[in-house]
């Protein structure tokens, strides 16, 4: 068998000992080969020794040049098989500070003090402009970068291009999350009381039907995406099968984005009798704008036929807020509202989290259930009940 060390000596007289081996084919039928050079034959043979024994054991890292940059887009291009394209607009927004800042490093030598130093440096002065800090970002949105990051950096792993994680333990120091949280009071969703001003305030407005529709735990996206064929009004009933969510100026229609996500509803004895006016009104419309009117077949549309989006069902709920002098809060934070109400009366869990379209009765409650201190104060009776001396007992 022939020699795989072979002896160079190189311009300066030292003489080093070299070899090729074979680490495999790359995802494209290429061959890999690494070339081994050493001060020894022994260490030679060693590392010889090591590479053919992780590529039996499937744990060879072959050496790559491929930076932080490139493998955050080829991820992206991995991920937007899985994903929708909204969902891939985020992901690529949360990773661009990572393909800015750290993109020029190769993956291969990135580090997780590097990575905490970037997550600092997010936070505190924010990406830089022509080599001035910039604005310092908000903790949440960097949280959502470092959970893109670790997830891109995960599937490295499995490409076998990295052997760990450095993303894995970086976080947002508590300091920062909780000046976060101090500095960007976001507005608490209404109470039950607010809900039921709104929902008197809006009775005689032409919009009423989808507007009491938000109001009953259905996103913003699935209200304006509600096709007249998906409403039973015979059977009281509607379906979620189709949203028509905003991507910049641009509107995206898709189906449901999960399975539970596509759901009937019975529909609540006041919504469907508003959906009924709401089709009459519909049909004098059409008959008054004649061949100017779009039949679209979407239930939210305007006078003249054409379907709402998001924002225009938004701005029109901030308008009869201010009209109302009601205090201003996002249209989707009703959902929470509905759905709070609905767990403080008792609704199980599973209904709850059927009833919101979501997979996971947990989920929902974690991030759709906050009671306010009204909503609490039966807990307190009970308190006092438990505590009174009289139990009741003879």
């Amino acid at each position: 068998m022939a020699d795989p060390v072979r002896k160079v000596t190189l311009a300066s007289g030292k003489v080093r000992y070299r070899t090729v081996v074979d680490a495999g084919r790359d995802e494209r039928g290429r061959r890999i080969q690494i070339t081994i050079t050493k001060d020894t034959r022994k260490e030679v043979l060693a590392e010889r020794g090591r590479i053919q024994h992780e590529r039996s054991a499937g744990t060879l890292i072959v050496p790559s040049k491929v930076t932080v940059a490139e493998w955050i887009d080829e991820w992206l291009r991995l991920k937007s098989r899985d994903i929708e394209e909204t969902t891939l607009s985020t992901y690529t927004y949360a990773l661009a500070p990572a393909r800015e800042d750290l993109g020029h490093i190769r993956l291969q030598e990135l580090t997780e003090d590097q990575v905490q130093a970037f997550v600092d440096g997010l936070v505190s002065s924010g990406r830089k402009r022509g080599g001035k800090p910039g604005t310092a970002l908000r903790a949440s949105y960097v949280k959502g970068t470092v959970q893109r990051l670790r997830e891109c950096l995960a599937r490295a792993i499995v490409r076998k291009l990295i052997t760990s994680n450095p993303a894995q333990f970086v976080k947002v120091s508590l300091v920062d999350r909780k000046r976060d949280r101090k500095e960007n009071t976001r507005a608490k969703p209404w109470n039950v009381e607010e809900v039921q001003a709104f929902v008197r305030g809006l009775e005689q407005d032409r919009l009423y039907a989808p507007l009491l529709l938000s109001l009953m735990g259905l996103r913003p996206a699935e209200v304006v995406g509600i096709r007249w064929e998906h409403i039973d009004l015979k059977l009281g009933t509607l379906e979620t099968l189709n949203t028509r969510t905003m991507l910049g100026s641009r509107v995206i229609e898709k189906d449901a984005k999960t399975d539970a996500g596509e759901r009937v509803l019975p529909l609540p004895s006041k919504a469907a009798d508003a959906l009924k006016k709401f089709r009459a009104l519909q049909a004098r419309e059409r008959l008054a704008a004649g061949e100017g009117y779009t039949d679209s077949g979407y239930a939210v549309v305007t006078p003249i036929g054409e379907p709402m989006n998001t924002r225009q069902l938004r701005d029109y709920a901030y308008r009869l807020m201010s009209d109302l002098g009601m205090r201003k809060v996002r249209l989707y934070d009703a959902r929470h509202s509905c759905l709070t109400y609905l767990a403080v009366i008792g609704v199980p869990d599973f209904v709850l989290a059927r009833w919101a379209g979501h997979t996971s009765a947990s989920f929902t409650k974690a991030k759709y259930v906050h009671p306010d201190v009204e909503e609490l104060r039966p807990a307190a009776a009970a308190w006092d009940q438990f505590h009174s001396t009289d139990t009741g007992r003879s």
